[in-house]
């Protein structure tokens, strides 16, 4: 299974949820605003928090997309 992580900077709120749950794969800009460490995420921990940070997101702008293929 694959998995694809971005972020919509321009949507972000800078509340810093993503970088709090999923250190391993976001982090926060000196603005607050989210960038992202990795985009296919490969540790299983990082993929569980990768998933947690997408739904915590107040402003939707952390996106996780994943292939079963």
């Amino acid at each position: 299974m694959t998995m694809r992580v971005s972020a919509d900077r321009t949507v972000c709120v800078g509340a810093g949820l993503c970088a709090l749950t999923a250190p391993g794969v976001f982090d926060q800009d000196d603005d607050g605003i989210v960038t992202v460490l990795t985009a296919e995420p490969a540790a299983d921990d990082d993929r569980r928090t990768a998933r947690e940070a997408g739904h915590l997101c107040p402003s939707g702008a952390v996106r996780v997309v994943e292939d079963t293929e």
